[in-house]
């Protein structure tokens, strides 16, 4: 049984569970860019989002910080994806 309603979308639940890993490198970009990408390269991915024992501020998607690739941490997973071609 879920214990909110759906979003817009239909989708329970979808805040607070775990951060996610994102493609992107970490690099700073404006306010004005409503899809930012980040740098070609770098040395931190992205994560949005916050897991189940991070702060209320930090559990939105808008929230990002950011860890070494190769940096496990218990409360940050992934979702596979794939572009509609």
């Amino acid at each position: 049984m879920n214990s909110f309603k759906p979003n817009s979308r239909g989708l329970f639940d979808m805040h607070g569970n775990v951060g996610e890993w994102c493609w992107d490198w970490y690099g700073e970009y404006g306010a004005d860019i409503p899809a930012p990408a980040g740098p070609a390269t770098g040395a931190y991915r992205i994560i949005r989002g916050g897991g189940w024992n991070d702060f209320p501020k930090h559990v939105r998607s808008a929230y990002r910080f950011a860890t070494p690739p190769g940096n496990g941490v218990f409360n940050i997973g992934f979702r596979l994806a794939r572009d509609a071609k």
